[in-house]
Order: C-alpha cells, then sequence, then structure tokens
C-alpha cells in the first residue's frame, strides 16, 4: 500500500507584498500641496491588486499599508525559477480630482519601480526594500530638480515560511547569467537601413534529464560613438509591464575585471588592441541584461556531469528580423506598442535566423574548488553542428527553438492595441489615455517585455517544441546561409559551411559573458578546517615540554636544588680558605670548626644563608604538597609537630642522597663547546652524501638533531636524505616531526604530501598540498606542487585550476620585479640629475638655468583629456608634414633630453605630458630652432606617452583611422612597453626545489610539463635538469647523454660541464673527469656546487701524484667551505710533498672539524714518525685503529714507516 503512495508535495506558500508608505511624490497640479495617489502591484502579466488612494504631502508620506498576496507552487518545478527572476512591479498613479459631469475619475502615471523577491529564494521570511520611484514618460516628476529628494517607496516582503528549505537550500542553486555586448560585429551591420533585433541563447538544465533554453532577446546594436557608462547597470531579463529605468535591477551593476583575471578567450597581450579599438571605436551589440535561474539538486548534479564529461558550454547569437510594426522604433520603448504597423512578423520572415555564431564559453573553472563566478570575452566562431558537436558533444543548437521564443516575445511587444492611425503623435496618446484612464498605458506596459526566455503559460508548448526539434524535423530549419548536413550524412566529404558565420571569425568578434552562482559546485576547504585536519594527522608539538609536578618529579627537584646551593656553598668555602688549603697539609679538628664556624658567619652576615633558604623553600614546599599532599592548615600542634619530624628526616636523608651523586673528589672539567655549528654539519653531511658515505651523512643530520630538536629544519634535512636513499618510513616520521613542530612548514607540508602520495595515501597528500597553498596563499611552488599532485591523481581540471594561479603569480613576480628594477633605474637617473645640475650650476657662476622655475607651476597644470590629446597629436602630424624635419643626431637628442627630464620630474602620464607639452623652446636653443623645438616637443609628448605608459586609445584610433602620419614620427614612436615575461616557468621553479629535496617522481612529472609548456621546451635548464635527475638516480649512460644534449645549447654553462665530470667520475674515467673539472674552474662564472668539483678533482691529483695542483685545489675548497674531507686532502697533498710542518696544521684543522675520521689519524701518526715524536706518533696510530682505519694502503705505509724509524706501534 505504501508503495503506491505518491510523494508528498508541499503546500503552497503565500508571498505578501507589502507596500509600506511613499514619500516625496510631485503631482501634476503645481498649485496642490498634497498628492492623491494609489500604487497598483503587479507581478509578470498578472495584477496583484490596487492600493487605496491616500494623500502625500512634502512632510507627510502616503500611508498606503497595502497587502498584495501571490502564491509560490510547488508542483511547478518553475515556480521557484519565476520568482527568482521576474519583479514585481510597483506603479504610482496619480489620481485627479472629478470635474463636473465626469463620470470617472482621471488618472496620472507618475512612476514605477521593481521589488525584487530573491532574498526569500535566498531563504530569508522577510526582507525590507527602499526604492525610488523612476518617473514614467510623461509624469510630472520627470520636471524635478536635481537636488531635489526622491520619490521613495517603502516595501516589505514576507512569507511564513522559508520558501526554501534546509535540504533544498543544501542541494540546489541559483545561477546568475548576464550577457553584456558582442563587441567587434561583422562588418556588415549597420546601425542605419534596415533594423535587425539580435538575440543570444544557451541551454539550462532544469532535472537530471532536461534543459530548457534561456533566450535574450533585447540586443540592440549601437555606434562606436555611442559610450558607455563606466557604472552599467543591469536590466531585468523579464521587466513584464516596467518602463523606463524601472527595467534596471535595483543595486546591480556590471562588474569590470582587469584583463588579466578574466576566464575568457581574448586575454593575451597581442589582443589588448584589439580589444581596445573594438570597445572604443567599432560597433557593438547590447544586451546588459541579468537573468536569475533556480537550480535544484538533481538539475546542479546533471550540470556538474555535463561540465565534467565536456568543459565546453555553447552560447549561441543570432540575428532576427524585427517585426514589421517595430522597425525603426526600436529604441524609443515608451510608446513603440501604439504604433500598429501590423500584427507580427511577415510569414517569409518569419522565424529567418542570420549571422548564426556561436561561443563555446569554458565551463571547467566552475569546477574548481570555491569558484562560483566566470567572466571573460568568449570568442564567436561559425556555427556549424559538427563545431558543436566536436567542442560540446551535443546533436544539435538552439537555433530553431531561441528564434521562435524571440520572435514571441517581438510578436507579443508589436501586437498591443494602439492608434490605427501610422501618424499618430504622443498628444493623442495622452489624450486617449486620459479619457479612457490608465487602462491602456497598464495594457502598452504589459507588453513592452525586452527580454525573455519564456512565460510560464508558453513554458510546455517550447518544451515540447524543443524535443520535436530534436527529433530532426528538416522542414523547418534556419532560413540562412548555413549548410547543414542531414542526420545521417555525417561522414560526407563536404564541410559544413557558414558563410555569414564566418564574419565573426574574421572579424574577430568577441563577447562579454558571466556565469555567477550562489555557492560553489566544488566547495573549497577553508584554511582553519585543512589547519585542523593536518593538526588531525600530525598533532602539534608544544613549544615547551609540559611540567609534571607529580612526587618524583618533587622530589628530583628538591635534589636539584640541594645539587645548586652545594655547588655555591662549595665555591665560597674556596674563596675563603682557599690559599690555606694549598699550604696546610695536615689540618686539626679545632682548625676545621674555625673555618666552618667563620663559613656560617660570612653566610649570615652576607645574607647568603637566607638566600640559599629561599631557593630551597619552593622546592620543600612541593614536596610538602605532591608527596605528603598536605595542603591545608593543621588544626592540631601536636600533629603539627609529628609532621615536621617526619619531613625534616626525609628531607635530610634526601639531601645526603643528592649530595652523594653531586660531590666528588675531584673537580669535572666543564663540557667544552661544540666547535662546529647547524650550519656547518649540514655542509658535512652533504659533502658526505655527495661522496656516497651514507653513515657519515646520517651520522651528521642525526648531530644536528641532538643539538636542537626543536629545530624544523633539522628535522626536514634530514627527511630529505631519507627520502634520496629511500627509506620512506623514516622520511616520512622526519616531516611529520617536522610538521608537528611549525604546523606552517610550507616546505614540510610540501614534501609530507609526497610521502603520502608515494604511499598512495591520497586524501591526506591533498590536504597536506592544499594547507601548504592556505599557509603561502602566494607561494608559486605551493600551487604548482599542487597540480603535480592532481596530475598523479589524474584530475586534471583540478591540476589545471593550480596551474593557473601558479602562473598569475609568477607573472605577477615578473612585474614586481620589473617594477622594482625601474624604480632602481629612476632613483639613479634622479641623482645624477641632480648632480648634473649642481655642476651646470656651479660652471654658470652660481646661475641656474631658468628651464626648473619656468616647469614647476605646469606641473600643477591640469592635464587635458585623452581625447584633446589624441587630437592634438594628429594635428602636430600634419604641421610636421609641412615644415623643415630637423636631423636624425639632433631630433634623437632632443627627444632623450625631454625623455630623461620627464623621467625625473613626474612618473605619472598626466604630469610628464602637462610638463612637456609647455616646455619653453627657449630651453632647446642650443639644439633646434624654435620651429624646430615645436615639431620636436609634440614628437616627444607622443613618444613619452607610448614611453611610460600604454598608448591611448584615442591615439591608437588615430592612427587606425588612416590619420596623416609623418614618417619620422612613426618611426620615433616606440611600441608600448612590453609587459614583464618570468625568467623562468612554473614547472623550472618547482624542479629546481624538487632536485634539492631529492622527490624523483615528482622532478619527473614536473620536467614532463615543462618540455610541453610554452616557456620551456628542450633547453639547456631542461637537460641540466634530466641530468641531475639521472645522476639521483644512478643512471649514468642517460645522464651523460642529456649533458651532451645541454652541450648543443650552451657549451660555455659550468654546471653542465661540471656535472659531466661528475658522470666521468663516477664511472672511473678519470681523464675526462679531469678535463671536464678544470674547464668547469677555468671559467668567469662558477658552477652552482663547486665544493664537490674540488674535492674530486684534488683526489684525481692525488691519485696521478699531482701532489702540488691537488694542494691548491684543496685549499680553493678550504677558501669556499672548508671541511675535514678539503683539509684532510691539503695535509696529504703537503705530507707527499715533504711539507710536514703544513701538513700537520692541515691535519690538525681536520682533526678539529671531525676528530672520528680514520684518514686523518693515520696521516697525523705519519707526520710524527717522520718528525721523530713517539708519544703522539703512537696515540694517532691507536686512535686511527680505534675509528676502524680501513684504507689497506694507507695501514702498511704506516707500518712500514713505524719498523723504519723503530717505533710508533705499541705493541712492539
Amino acid at each position: 500500500m505504501g508503495d503506491s503512495e505518491p510523494p508528498s508535495i508541499r503546500p503552497p506558500e503565500t508571498i505578501t507584498i507589502t507596500v509600506l508608505r511613499a514619500r516625496n511624490l510631485k503631482g501634476s497640479s503645481a498649485k496642490a500641496d498634497a498628492v492623491n495617489a494609489m500604487v497598483k502591484v503587479e507581478f509578470g502579466e498578472r495584477s496583484l491588486g490596487e492600493s487605496p488612494k491616500v494623500d502625500c504631502t512634502a512632510e507627510t508620506p502616503a500611508e498606503f499599508n497595502y497587502n498584495a498576496t501571490m502564491s509560490c507552487t510547488y508542483d511547478d518545478p518553475t515556480a521557484l525559477d519565476e520568482i527568482a527572476h521576474k519583479p514585481v512591479v510597483l506603479t504610482v498613479i496619480e489620481v485627479l480630482p472629478k470635474e463636473k459631469k465626469q463620470k470617472e475619475e482621471k488618472t496620472v502615471l507618475l512612476g514605477q519601480c521593481t521589488v525584487d523577491m530573491l532574498p526569500l529564494v535566498k531563504g530569508e521570511t522577510k526582507h525590507r526594500h527602499t526604492l525610488i520611484v523612476n518617473p514614467l514618460p510623461g509624469s510630472p516628476m520627470e520636471t524635478l530638480p536635481p537636488d531635489a529628494p526622491r520619490p521613495e517607496v517603502d516595501v516589505l516582503l514576507s512569507v511564513n515560511e522559508p520558501l526554501v528549505d534546509n535540504s533544498q537550500m543544501n542541494a540546489g542553486n541559483l545561477m546568475t547569467i548576464t550577457v553584456e555586448s558582442l563587441f567587434s560585429p561583422p562588418e556588415s551591420w549597420s546601425v542605419t537601413g534596415t533594423q535587425y533585433a539580435y538575440a543570444a541563447a544557451l541551454p539550462v538544465p532544469v532535472n537530471a534529464e532536461k534543459e530548457t533554453p534561456i533566450v535574450f532577446a533585447n540586443g540592440m546594436l549601437k555606434p562606436g560613438i555611442d559610450k558607455e557608462v563606466p557604472n552599467k547597470q543591469k536590466k531585468w531579463a523579464v521587466p513584464a509591464t516596467a518602463q523606463g529605468n524601472a527595467i534596471y535591477i535595483p543595486d546591480q551593476f556590471i562588474a569590470q575585471d582587469a584583463i588579466e583575471d578574466e576566464d575568457g578567450d581574448f586575454r593575451g597581450k597581442d589582443d589588448r588592441e584589439h580589444r581596445t579599438i573594438a570597445e572604443q571605436e567599432k560597433n557593438r551589440c547590447t544586451w546588459n541584461t541579468e537573468r536569475r535561474s533556480y537550480l535544484e539538486g538533481s538539475a546542479v548534479k546533471s550540470f556538474q556531469d555535463k561540465i565534467a564529461k565536456c568543459r565546453y558550454w555553447p552560447l549561441e547569437v543570432m540575428r532576427l528580423p524585427q517585426p514589421a510594426s517595430g522597425k525603426g522604433k526600436k529604441k524609443q520603448d515608451d510608446h513603440a506598442d501604439t504604433k500598429k504597423g501590423g500584427n507580427g512578423p511577415r510569414k517569409d520572415d518569419e522565424g529567418a535566423v542570420s549571422f548564426h555564431g556561436v561561443a563555446f564559453v569554458n565551463l571547467a573553472p566552475l569546477l574548481y574548488p570555491g569558484v562560483k563566478r566566470i567572466r571573460g570575452a568568449y570568442k564567436i566562431h561559425s556555427y556549424t553542428d559538427q563545431a558543436l558537436a566536436e567542442k560540446t558533444k551535443r546533436k544539435m543548437g538552439l537555433g530553431e527553438e531561441a528564434a521562435r521564443i524571440a520572435n514571441n516575445i517581438l510578436n507579443r511587444s508589436s501586437a498591443s492595441p494602439g492608434p490605427k492611425k501610422g501618424a499618430g503623435g504622443k498628444d493623442d496618446k495622452k489624450e486617449k489615455d486620459v479619457k479612457k484612464g490608465h487602462s491602456r498605458q497598464d495594457d502598452s506596459r504589459r507588453s513592452n517585455s525586452i527580454a525573455q526566455t519564456h512565460d510560464t503559460e508558453d513554458h510546455d508548448t517550447h518544451a515540447k517544441d524543443h524535443h520535436d526539434h530534436k527529433k530532426g524535423d528538416k522542414s523547418s530549419m534556419i532560413t540562412s546561409q548555413t549548410i547543414k548536413s542531414d542526420a545521417g550524412s555525417e561522414h560526407e566529404a563536404q564541410a559544413p559551411v557558414n558563410l555569414e558565420g564566418q564574419q565573426y571569425v574574421d572579424s574577430k568578434s568577441y563577447i562579454m559573458f558571466e556565469i555567477r552562482l550562489e555557492k560553489p559546485l566544488i566547495p573549497k576547504r577553508p584554511p582553519e578546517e585543512l589547519a585542523r585536519r593536518v593538526a588531525e594527522y600530525i598533532p602539534p608539538r608544544p613549544l615547551f615540554p609540559k611540567r609534571t609536578d607529580g612526587a618524583q618529579r618533587a622530589v628530583e627537584d628538591f635534589h636539584t636544588q640541594v645539587s645548586s646551593v652545594a655547588g655555591l656553598v662549595l665555591d665560597e668555602f674556596r674563596d675563603m680558605f682557599g690559599d690555606e688549603l694549598r699550604t696546610d697539609e695536615n689540618i686539626t679538628q679545632e682548625a676545621m670548626e674555625s673555618r666552618r664556624q667563620k663559613l656560617i658567619y660570612e653566610l649570615n652576615a652576607s645574607g647568603k644563608y637566607f638566600a640559599f633558604k629561599e631557593q630551597l623553600k619552593h622546592s620543600v614546599v612541593k614536596i610538602v604538597r605532591e608527596k605528603y599532599l598536605k595542603t591545608t592548615n593543621f588544626e592540631d600542634r601536636q600533629e603539627l609537630q609529628t609532621f615536621l619530624s617526619e619531613l625534616y628526616v626525609y628531607l635530610i636523608d634526601q639531601m645526603h642522597e643528592s649530595l652523594t651523586k653531586t660531590l666528588a673528589l675531584e673537580d669535572q672539567a666543564p663540557v667544552p663547546a661544540p666547535l662546529t655549528d647547524s650550519a656547518q654539519l649540514k655542509h658535512f653531511a652533504r659533502e658526505a652524501e655527495v661522496n656516497g658515505n651514507f653513515e657519515l651523512a646520517t651520522k651528521y643530520y642525526q648531530e644536528r638533531i641532538a643539538r636542537d630538536r626543536n629545530d624544523p629544519s633539522h628535522w626536514f634535512d634530514y627527511g630529505t636524505f631519507c627520502l634520496y636513499i629511500n627509506d620512506i618510513t623514516k622520511a616520512e616520521e622526519c616531516f611529520k616531526e617536522t610538521v608537528a613542530i611549525d604546523q606552517k612548514h610550507l616546505h614540510g607540508l610540501l614534501l609530507y604530501g609526497v610521502v603520502c602520495t608515494l604511499q598512495e595515501k591520497h586524501e591526506a597528500a591533498e590536504t597536506f598540498f592544499e594547507a601548504a597553498t592556505c599557509v603561502q596563499p602566494k607561494s608559486i611552488l605551493a600551487w604548482t606542487m599542487l597540480g603535480l599532485f592532481y596530475d598523479a591523481v589524474q584530475n586534471e581540471i583540478g591540476a589545471e585550476m593550480a596551474y593557473i594561479e601558479a602562473n598569475k603569480l609568477n607573472q605577477q613576480a615578473a612585474v614586481n620585479m620589473a617594477r622594482a628594477l625601474r624604480e632602481e633605474e629612476l632613483a639613479k637617473q634622479r641623482v645624477e640629475h641632480s648632480e648634473s645640475e649642481a655642476s651646470h650650476k656651479d660652471d654658470q657662476g652660481g646661475l641656474a638655468p631658468p628651464t626648473s622655475n619656468t616647469l614647476v607651476p605646469d606641473i600643477k597644470q591640469p592635464t587635458p583629456p585623452s581625447s584633446e590629446r589624441g587630437q592634438g597629436s594628429a594635428r602636430s602630424s600634419e604641421k610636421m608634414s609641412s615644415a623643415r624635419r630637423p636631423s636624425a643626431s639632433k631630433r634623437s637628442s632632443a627627444v632623450s633630453e625631454r625623455l630623461e627630464y620627464q623621467i625625473i620630474e613626474g612618473e605619472e602620464e598626466g604630469v610628464a605630458i602637462s610638463v612637456l607639452s609647455e616646455k619653453p623652446p627657449s630651453a632647446e636653443k642650443s639644439h633646434l630652432t624654435a620651429t624646430d623645438s615645436r615639431e620636436t616637443t609634440k614628437t616627444g609628448r607622443n613618444k613619452s606617452d607610448s614611453n611610460l605608459s600604454r598608448p591611448s586609445s584615442e591615439y591608437r584610433r588615430g592612427s587606425a583611422r588612416g590619420t596623416p602620419q609623418l614618417e619620422e614620427a612613426s618611426e620615433e614612436t616606440p611600441p608600448r612597453e612590453p609587459t614583464p615575461v618570468p625568467t623562468s616557468s612554473i614547472y623550472m621553479q618547482a624542479i629546481d626545489w624538487l632536485l634539492e629535496v631529492k622527490a624523483v617522481p615528482f622532478t619527473e612529472r614536473a620536467l614532463g610539463h615543462e618540455l610541453l609548456s610554452p616557456m620551456g621546451g628542450l633547453t639547456a635548464h631542461y637537460h641540466i635538469a634530466l641530468a641531475r635527475v639521472k645522476l639521483q638516480k644512478s643512471e649514468l649512460k642517460e645522464a651523460e647523454e642529456s649533458l651532451n644534449e645541454a652541450l648543443q645549447f650552451d657549451y660555455q654553462n659550468p654546471d653542465v660541464w661540471a656535472l659531466m665530470g661528475h658522470v666521468m667520475y663516477l664511472i672511473n674515467d678519470t681523464t675526462e673527469a679531469k678535463g671536464c673539472y678544470e674547464r668547469t674552474i677555468d671559467f668567469v662564472a662558477d658552477a652552482s656546487e663547486m665544493h664537490s668539483v674540488y674535492l674530486r678533482l684534488g683526489s684525481i691529483y692525488l691519485r696521478d701524484e699531482k701532489f702540488q695542483e691537488a694542494k691548491n685545489t684543496f685549499l680553493m675548497a678550504c677558501k669556499r667551505s672548508p671541511s675535514c674531507v678539503s683539509w684532510l686532502g691539503v695535509g696529504m697533498a703537503c705530507y707527499r710533498l715533504g711539507e710536514l710542518s703544513e701538513a700537520e696544521d692541515a691535519l690538525s684543522e681536520a682533526n678539529i672539524l671531525n676528530n672520528s675520521d680514520p684518514e686523518v689519524w693515520g696521516y697525523l701518526s705519519l707526520v710524527c714518525l717522520k718528525t721523530g715524536r713517539q708519544l703522539e706518533a703512537e696515540q694517532a696510530y691507536k686512535y686511527a685503529i680505534k675509528v676502524n682505519l680501513e684504507d689497506t694502503d694507507l695501514l702498511d705505509e704506516i707500518i712500514k714507516t713505524q719498523k723504519e724509524v723503530g717505533f710508533g706501534n705499541p705493541q712492539f
């Protein structure tokens, strides 16, 4: 029984529109103080009622308090959508007093305003609006002065329960689509002659299976001279009966974004000039219309799945014929409907679509985490079914159905009742309206719909038409020049052709389009949540260890304090009786007692005894509280005495125990401070790592950690070493400790994510990579690593998002660097200019040239508008064509002088132009005549415009339209200053870091991207990085091949030769290795890592018995970064050269840096044997054996020398 029951549908919800009051109304009678007014409330094509008539004066508002109601039904899926995109129209009407013999009251329409019900769709139950009443044509309020108070209406929207419940709120979404303007239309479009309607359409999902077209049919072709205002207000997609300024959505304006922040097609540096000309000079088709669409949960899921399947979404544009009655009157929105020239378009033109184009909007950014909005300039392509299928995987477009919907809108607009005379004037219309009341004007307004998809009553019909259209009814194909293939002719040889649509491509047309969602399709985890997740994986380590105040800890603290006090007392005793202790051998009991009394007296007299007691007091209190659990006062005195006796005995026992551990017969030698710091230990570890001595490298890394366990860099460096030797488990522990100590350690977060990826813990890895981008949102490395991770898990859209963000930051970094260099250069030029002025002043006997004083007031003059500057440039060019041209040398010197002065005096374009344009000719008489000065000044002015900032659009337009330009002047004018280009791609920056941390899998993935990057490719840097990866993987043959390729690009790169030397050294080709190392050292520039080059070259010299060269090479290594190995090499070379004193000094330095190196002890033993020091020789030999000397040749040499000198080995 329960299975057959239909799902419960929520009952309709009543929406109450309360018109509270109106103020500042002005009536038609100038003498009357009061205005008798009422308000008519309409929604769509329905009238919701009229308020009673209320008087309004300047001091007293009209208190209507009128309630109009409407229902929101939930059985219709489009009900919420209609409330979202349709306004409630309020019409304020003045009721004139009755005259004699007049049956009906006369009314005058004062103004309108539209009420946005979107807050109710967002879940609000009450929302109050204060709206400006926009005057209607012919209204008395049109004559209000600008400073007069504006007419206003207070409106309250209310519902008993939210229109959208929590489940709908969480599952659904609100999409806002804005079609702005089509720029650079085909040249054949003209604002004169035959007028057309222009429409744009796109599909929007209704539920999981169905889509509905949204059509914008109010496109208006405007000339280029008709400039758009900066803050363009959006229009209602379905304004219903609204007219005039009431068709605009209150407080909704078109957003203005920087080109680099857009998501469209025309974002490149080469496209900016085209966009500037198209938006400022050429015709454009303007909509500036916003359409909201409520998406239920299934529609949101369908929308998301379709974007993931095919990221491109079609936006079709087309030109349609105007209805017969609307031709030539499209701009006259206020009375176009009164011209009854016909009831619709002619039959032969009905549904005709021309100039059918399509823009493919990339909606993939909407699948980026946290992205709710995309906007950009999208290129319009010629529409063909084949192109649509390739890009969007859709079989058919919306052309036919969109044309029918648009024509239906236009037909209804033209079929409204009106005067039969075609030449009926405005006065006739007013007279008839006054006679018949306001019903006729209401009908006119009701038919004045400028853009909509389809009304509620047409929804089912259009949906059916769309379904029939998809069946392939080719009898109703669009009458245009588009040649489409039949349903079964996809494999025909002839490609589809759209001649009219091709004009969009030829004109480089584009449309500004925006989609905004109420909430992102993919929510982005906030930084707080990521930090919490990181803390769950790796709990943060406290800055200081927690102190546990238990009984054992209290006793240990008492022992510590006793030991401290005992040491202080002992020091005091030594100060008082130290001399007597050295001389007296036998001391009597009386003398000892005398010393004790003197000591006690001194301690009491100096106050030290009290200080010692206070020092012990806190630890004794802790013992009482923690061990004996006594925290309150004693009530019984006997009980107190018993406790004190027990405590005294215990403390005395603990004191003796502590003194037994602390005091000794001999003073303990203090622990010497380490001779090496953390940086040196890291250098020694890297050196051992390069030499393949991983055990020694591990020792150095662990020693750094032992010295300071709370330094995250110590754990991080040890983790990178473990990653290099492929000990993933230990590397994970190290990076976990790094993040535990510092939860915002960027590199630690990244490498822990790398380790999780290697262990296929992708969810944890994503958390740490995202956390890194939140810790440092401006880090190029963090975003690139996130993209590489998404590549590893095959998340293409996520990788695209991360790479876009990284490239944006990389470009911004390049701009900032160029700006810093430019500012530095300007500062230098200012200093040079001031110095030159000072010297020039001295040369003229203290008289400064009048140029500076003359130009100071000019800086404060207002800069002329850009249009005037452009006209001035054109006029100056015409004058220069007839004037005498200065020579090239004079012209260049004059221009360079002006440019230098311009850079010094003012950096802003306006100031610089003002200075240059007003510079007196007298300042240049040394170079030019008066006429030449004027000519060159104008030329310098144009040059400065393009040199310091982007050329003004008017200046470019003058050139584009063919304004006469002087040939030499155009040669002098440099192009726009190029945008700084990053020195390296985001992938190469990540590669350099990944090579340092030995994350080989991610390095290889980044190298693949670098190979395909526009900034990368097969370069010397790429081959060097690839060779380093192969070296880390011990693939020496492949590394050699990569280095040979790198030499083809840059034969003088020291890094290439250094790496080639390492490869040859590792394959035991010492001859080739020596040549590569020597070439590396001979270069003027050093390689990025020279220490290993010196060490290996020195070892080759030692092997070849070139001891002097070996000594010099090892000394160069010691000079740059001394280490035990480098000093050992110096000692070995000096020993072989017979320089025993220098050898001993070098070996001593090596021994200081590492006293556990067996070879150092071995050579020290040899030096001591040669110099005849038996004790030192035996000790050095003993330590060499103790630290496990494994060099058999060195050991045999030591034994042989011992036999020669007769000592050195304690065993014989």
